[in-house]
């Protein structure tokens, strides 16, 4: 139970589970062996029992697929959770997997043979490298040989990477090729029966992999428990049992014995939570600017013509001017003459090209060397990994300083169509949500607000969930969002047209919220007489009190239509005269368009009134819909590739949501269930719109960060008119200044971590076990009394600088180059001026990074 099933492939999971098995033979076997023996020599005849009590208890904790440990089996005659932890459903009355991180989905996949239509299979899944994170993958299959012994077609498979697909053709050619045919015969299996023979394969248990937060505490806790009922039986029955001495005994040595069994379990899981918590390394770091940004620093154009002489270097074949075209930016006509207008200006329809320095390593650093301090002109940052893995790992550095949370996670609809992962055990949805809103709520600041979407699926979920993360006090409102138009005459009961938005304040300290008016949303604002000074509405002049209650307020209008003085028969006026006299000066009495009012009216004019208190249901015309986010897509894309996402109207909406007046200067939105990238598409449309300069961090694992998220930021800063892929002469870009990267996984950790081959000798306190371990110290070089930091022993492309800065909770200021070698960075400057040598770093700092 505590290894797992076996499972083929090369990941780091295979790592864990070729460890655990280790672990249990070198270490926890042979050690328990001794305890037992030692425990039992009053009573050897207790042993057989031992062991059956012993696996039924834990047989109930352990899963014995993944060998996570929490609810997995708990039967309703023998546990006091019987009435919401079963076997049989997935309750989240008590919400089962609370205890745990949940870390993905995975199938246990292992090499297996059948036979289709006649043909024999065999699925070599030995070399099958598993996924990094829950991203959702496809397999692809590739056909390897045909086994001599037997001739069954032997296939490998790996997961898709950038769109790979299986090619059906492509496979049966190589077989025919293999049999040596000229021609397809009936000895080459059919496409059909291929597909069945991969569907199969791929039918093999799917699992949910959990770490448990702490598993001493839980299983000690629930042993007690379990106990507890064995001895006095269920709440509310007698005690069928008279105890003996011997007996007592015996059931004191099978709570040590368990209680050391666990101990060693809890060394292990404990040892993978600090693994699945520790910082993590920024790798393969690089930045997006926009033409415009670069020239606007001082010594910026210097810069760009080191840029366009690396461009003119490679005519034909330069990669950046090949994604100009790919995107849709520059025609096939385009050379990078055109970008500039004489000396030193810009051509304006080219002023908002991204350079993306993965195409120019060697000028990286003269770029960033044009900011005084780059993390403050920086307009986002891109980052690809596993959600939790990055909100853990950047904790440091934003705690407190994000004002809007938005996220549109899975809505967990059990639908297979959509291009992530989209079905969970509901207790799982909500394991996965709570690891990371609990993160998202210290990111927040005391005045920042959460913006959930979700639909019927967990939508009551989810509000139960936020009220235990953030505080049921803190809940603001669940806006209901119309979506799309029409409705569906397919659905089964009931056509859906709306979604949830959860939203939540971070603490007490929001006291206020508003929204600017517009003219959508006051549709009684108008400008019938052309006033220069905009929209207006009107209120009457007419006091409701009487001339007896307010003599003062009594006095003669004179009406310059008739030049008529108008005094009202039975009540007073609303103003004094002293304030009727400034109204008449400035204008703000209405008579009608041609003076038909018996009395005036008071203009009140829209730029004069105060915002809006936000309400609860948010309509098409206002927040888009589903189809607007579709069209947008296509329109940037040529596709829609994506089934209905947000538009980036809804996301402008809520950022137009203003907490206490901050700034536009201080706003910074996180998105960590990024998709296809809308939150960073609103956010420059915001700024486009009113000049603001409000910033994002996204978070995404998909390959589609390369192929939509990233590219879809160039584009939106390029242009924000789009049609079929090709911006549009029209189109208003936008300055942009961005950093993409990726993080270490947990995967990638559970690769690299070593452990030393020989057992230890803590029998008494398990919990060191772990303590004289390598882990990640390879990245250290001893010689004598000095220690070297060597990196690239661990991962190639390490960005130590923005590693320390996550670690650190330090923003970068300055990052200085090598005087010997320009486009190697030697010193990070922080905001706070302090520095770090990123050539010989001193081993402290990243300790925590390879040694835990």
């Amino acid at each position: 139970m505590f290894v797992g099933v076996p499972v083929e492939g090369e990941s780091g999971y295979i790592n864990l589970m070729s460890l655990k098995t280790q672990y249990f033979q070198k270490t926890m076997r042979p050690t328990l062996q001794a305890y037992i023996d030692e425990q039992l020599r009053e009573f050897p005849d207790f042993r057989e029992e031992l062991f059956d009590k012993l696996y039924t208890f834990f047989k109930r904790y352990i899963s014995e697929e993944t060998g996570s440990i929490g609810f997995f089996f708990t039967p309703y005659h023998q546990s006091i959770y019987e009435q919401v932890y079963t076997d049989t459903q997935d309750v989240i009355l008590f919400w089962k997997t609370q205890r745990l991180y949940y870390v993905k989905t995975d199938r246990l996949f292992r090499s297996m043979e059948t036979e289709v239509d006649g043909f024999k299979f065999f699925f070599d899944a030995s070399t099958l490298e598993h996924k990094k994170a829950n991203e959702k993958r496809e397999l692809v299959f590739e056909f390897k040989e045909i086994r001599q012994a037997d001739g069954a077609f032997v296939f490998t498979m790996q997961y898709s990477e950038r769109g790979r697909q299986t090619s059906l053709d492509t496979i049966r050619r190589a077989i025919r090729d293999a049999l040596g045919l000229s021609r397809y015969t009936d000895a080459v299996p059919s496409e059909e029966t291929l597909e069945r023979a991969f569907r199969v394969f791929e039918r093999q248990s799917e699992v949910d992999y959990f770490l448990c937060k702490d598993a001493k505490s839980f299983l000690r806790e629930q042993f007690d428990l379990w106990m507890w009922q064995y001895l006095l039986g269920k709440p509310g029955e007698e005690p069928q049992t008279e105890w003996t001495e011997t007996r007592l005994k015996q059931l004191q040595a099978l709570k040590r014995i368990a209680y050391r069994v666990i101990d060693y379990i809890a060394a292990f899981e404990d040892e993978l939570v600090k693994i699945w918590n520790k910082p993590k390394f920024v790798l393969n770091s690089n930045y997006v600017i926009t033409l415009d940004r670069i020239v606007a620093q001082e010594g910026g154009w210097e810069v760009l013509e080191e840029v366009l002489e690396k461009i003119r270097e490679h005519p034909n074949s330069n990669e950046q001017v090949k994604e100009w075209r790919d995107l849709g930016m520059v025609g096939d006509d385009f050379t990078p003459a055109q970008i500039k207008e004489g000396e030193k200006h810009l051509n304006q329809r080219y002023q908002y090209l991204p350079i993306d320095t993965r195409y120019f390593k060697d000028l990286e650093l003269r770029i960033l060397g044009l900011f005084d301090h780059l993390d403050d002109a920086l307009d986002g940052w891109l980052i690809k990994s596993e959600n939790y893995q990055a909100l853990n790992t950047i904790l440091p550095k934003w705690r407190g300083k994000v004002q809007c949370i938005y996220i549109d996670p899975p809505y967990n609809t059990t639908n297979d169509e959509f291009v992530y992962k989209d079905a969970y055990r509901h207790s799982s949805w909500c394991t996965l949500m709570e690891n990371r809103l609990q993160i998202a709520r210290d990111l927040l600041s005391p005045i920042g607000m959460v913006f959930v979407s979700v639909d019927d699926n967990e939508q009551a979920n989810l509000r139960k969930l936020m009220d235990f993360v953030f505080g049921s006090d803190n809940f603001v409102a669940s806006v209901a969002w119309w979506k799309r138009h029409g409705r569906n005459n397919n659905a089964k009961m009931c056509s859906d047209v709306k979604d949830f938005i959860m939203w939540f304040r971070r603490s007490e300290s929001l006291s206020e919220i508003r929204e600017p008016r517009t003219q959508s949303s006051d549709e009684g604002y108008a400008n019938p007489d052309n006033d220069p000074r905009g929209l207006w509405t009107s209120i009457s002049y007419v006091n409701p009190a009487t001339k007896e209650e307010r003599p003062n307020l009594v006095y003669g209008i004179v009406n310059p239509h008739t030049g008529e003085e108008v005094w009202h028969p039975t009540n007073a006026w609303k103003y004094s005269y002293e304030e009727h006299l400034r109204h008449v000066r400035e204008g703000r009495l209405y008579w009608g368009a041609k003076g038909e009012y018996r009395y005036p009216r008071l203009k009140i004019f829209l730029s004069e009134v105060g915002n809006l208190v936000p309400t609860d249901v948010w309509t098409q015309e206002e927040a888009g819909s589903t189809d607007e986010g579709s069209r947008a897509i296509e329109n940037l894309f040529g596709s829609r590739m994506f089934t209905n996402p947000k538009p980036p109207k809804l996301v402008m909406k809520i950022g137009t949501l203003m907490p206490n007046n901050v700034p536009t200067t201080d706003f910074i939105f996180l998105d960590f269930f990024a998709g296809s990238g809308t939150t960073a598409h609103a956010v420059m449309n915001l700024n486009r719109r009113d000049g603001g300069r409000r910033r994002f961090i996204l978070v995404e694992m998909a390959d589609y960060f390369y192929s939509v998220l990233l590219p879809r930021v160039k584009k939106v800063a390029f242009s924000d008119k789009w049609r079929e892929g090709k911006a549009q002469p029209d189109g208003k870009g936008i300055g942009c200044f961005v950093k993409y990267y990726e993080l270490e996984q947990f995967e990638d950790a559970l690769r690299h971590t070593r452990y030393a081959d020989k057992p230890l000798d803590f029998e008494d306190a398990p919990h060191y076990l772990f303590l004289l371990d390598p882990k990640m110290t390879e990245a250290l070089q001893v010689k004598g009394e000095t220690v070297r930091v060597v990196l690239e022993r661990l991962y190639p492309n390490i960005d130590l600088a923005e590693t320390l800065s996550n670690l650190l909770g330090k923003p970068i200021r300055r990052i200085e180059p090598d005087p010997g070698n320009p486009t190697r960075p030697a010193k990070v400057i922080f905001a706070d001026n302090s520095d770090a040598d990123l050539r010989n770093p001193d081993w402290k700092l990243i300790k925590p990074l390879i040694w835990w």
